[in-house]
């Protein structure tokens, strides 16, 4: 028995990347066509990695967008063991011959995520706020949590300089007050510094050239963030965000050369290295060590991308569904729909992009309780990863999501139904009605408008999703949702965009969205696309009423990665 339930558990980390693998060995792709390596197509084959809080996932892809390996491991306490653990068994699987086809490593993880939530591995940050003599009200950090500061030892400064809405000087950019700035980085041991001038989205002169100082002064490669090139309008949220960004420089670091290192232990010394970010594009190494923060958050929007991918919907509601959460996002014209309120980060405010999700506390793990008064709840509480220890129907002893799906013969292939087969009826009834509430009610406020939507379930937990939801018109459950985040990562393009307030009384409209467009293509190429391939797939342009004749122009280019 002892034995049995063990291969359960073994197997139950495979069991919904399984279905990928069958695909793949019987030739179905994800597209529909063979999965046959075809010795013409070297190095166009793609190795994408996704870290999620319960499993890291693996996929390869080949030349031709076919699936033709997958796997599911435990995300590890260090994270990069749980990275190595899949990228092996997926190498395995293809052969080490085979893998010789992989020309580009895709990474979506929440090292950078971890690193703020957990107060550890960050960066000893000076902070420079270029604004005065204005800015002085409130400090630098104020909202902070003292946890987080103390462990960034963090130290602001405030030099003369910034701009006005409309671009004009508050007062000139004091140099000499900056040179004094990097003498005490430089003898108190900081190790990067974050730059924030006032109104720096209409004017980033003053930045660039304090940033020219320092580096000056510090070194052509030491750390330096600029406040322009993070966030947009929003001066404190800016500055946070920079903050923390300056704060990254070393685990970004540390976590591409591991990658790297793990890519060449497994043979691969000469692919193309990219980290997935949160608007479900793909950034180069250089680019992802000079802006960490925008890996954040790039799990849900993996799965997006997936989701859209293996459905070919490009407009949709996706609900990924882990071990210990769900996330619920929009699929907008083909990409994550953005956040357009701040958001925090390690209890930090912030403004720059994020995904728009709602999380709540539903996965595979979610523990399953009946109440006194005869109430069952489920979750937000989670066994997490440790389902295949602690489920009941991999003989454990607590009741989880996992359960009651199997107990209701909906989640073939996982764990041992007999465990189960004892459970009260009515209790699997009323959590399967919690479990399916839950999922409604976060779809529900992901819409936009009354009418039904077409949702897509992704994700090893969204066994636990019916097959008919409330507000949809259209349940998808595409073949290899179980991988989705990793298949998300390793065919995603990269992206460009920017976000910059100009006065039409300086730049006329026409010019102010043709620079824009041009600096976003050019951002998209600095991340690693294609120039031939790079477009403009989104532009905005937003009247600021209380700015006067300023407008607001956001644009995004996304393109192919470079072959």
């Amino acid at each position: 028995m002892k034995t049995a339930i063990r291969e359960m558990r073994e197997s139950y980390g495979q069991a919904v990347a399984n279905k990928a693998e069958g695909a793949a060995n019987r030739a179905a792709s994800l597209t529909g066509h063979a999965t046959v390596p075809d010795a013409s197509k070297k190095r166009t084959w793609r190795l994408g990695i996704d870290v999620g809080g319960t499993n890291t996932d693996a996929v390869i892809i080949d030349g031709d967008l076919n699936l033709v390996a997958a796997t599911k491991r435990p995300t590890t306490e260090d994270v990069m063991g749980g990275i190595v653990a899949a990228m092996h068994e997926v190498i395995a699987q293809v052969g080490a011959e085979a893998a010789r086809n992989i020309g580009f490593a895709m990474l979506g993880t929440t090292h950078c995520t971890n690193a703020i939530v957990e107060r550890k591995r960050l960066n000893k940050v000076a902070a420079l706020r270029v604004g005065a003599p204005a800015t002085t009200a409130i400090s630098c950090m104020a909202d902070w949590p003292d946890e987080l500061k103390d462990a960034m030892r963090v130290r602001d400064f405030l030099v003369h300089g910034g701009n006005e809405f409309d671009g004009r000087e508050i007062s000139a950019l004091d140099e000499d007050e900056i040179r004094e700035v990097a003498r005490v980085v430089r003898d108190e041991g900081f190790e990067s510094v974050a730059v924030t001038s006032v109104f720096s989205p209409v004017s980033d002169a003053h930045e660039k050239r304090a940033a020219a100082v320092l580096r000056d002064e510090l070194g052509e490669d030491f750390p330096v963030t600029l406040s322009s090139e993070i966030g947009s309008l929003g001066f404190l949220e800016r500055e946070n965000a920079s903050i923390l960004n300056a704060a990254l420089y070393d685990v970004a670091r540390t976590t591409a050369d591991s990658f790297e290192a793990a890519l060449a232990s497994e043979g691969l010394t000469d692919v193309a290295v990219y980290l997935g970010q949160n608007d479900g594009t793909l950034m180069s190494v250089d680019y992802a060590k000079r802006y960490p923060i925008f890996t954040i958050a790039c799990g849900p929007t993996n799965s997006i991308r997936g989701a859209s991918f293996l459905t070919q919907e490009r407009d949709a509601v996706v609900v990924d569904i882990g071990g210990t959460t769900t996330d619920v996002g929009v699929l907008a014209h083909g990409f994550p729909r953005e956040s357009m309120v701040a958001v925090e980060i390690g209890d930090v405010r912030t403004n720059f992009r994020m995904p728009d999700l709602v999380s709540v506390g539903l996965g595979g793990g979610s523990l399953v309780r009946q109440l006194d008064d005869g109430r069952v709840t489920v979750g937000p509480d989670s066994v997490g990863y440790l389902v295949t220890q602690k489920a009941l129907c991999f003989g454990g002893d607590t009741l989880t999501a996992t359960d009651i799906v199997v107990a209701k013969g909906l989640a073939e292939g996982v764990g041992d139904p007999a465990l189960v087969a004892d459970l009260d009826p009515a209790l699997v009834d009323a959590a399967y009605a919690e479990i399916t509430r839950i999922i409604e009610d976060a779809v529900d406020a992901m819409k936009t408008s009354a009418g039904d939507v077409t949702v897509i379930l992704v994700g090893g937990g969204s066994i636990l999703a019916p097959d008919a939801l409330e507000g949809s018109d259209n349940v998808l459950r595409p073949e290899n949702f179980g991988v989705a985040n990793a298949v998300g990562s390793a065919i995603a393009q990269v992206s460009g965009q920017i976000a910059k307030v100009f006065s039409l009384s300086e730049t006329p409209r026409e010019q102010a969205l043709t620079e824009s467009k041009r600096r976003a293509c050019d951002e998209a190429v600095a991340a690693g696309a294609n120039p031939d391939t790079v477009e403009v797939v989104d532009v905005e342009d937003i009247p600021m009423a209380y700015l006067g004749d300023a407008l607001c122009i956001r644009v995004k280019a996304v393109g192919d990665l470079k072959l």
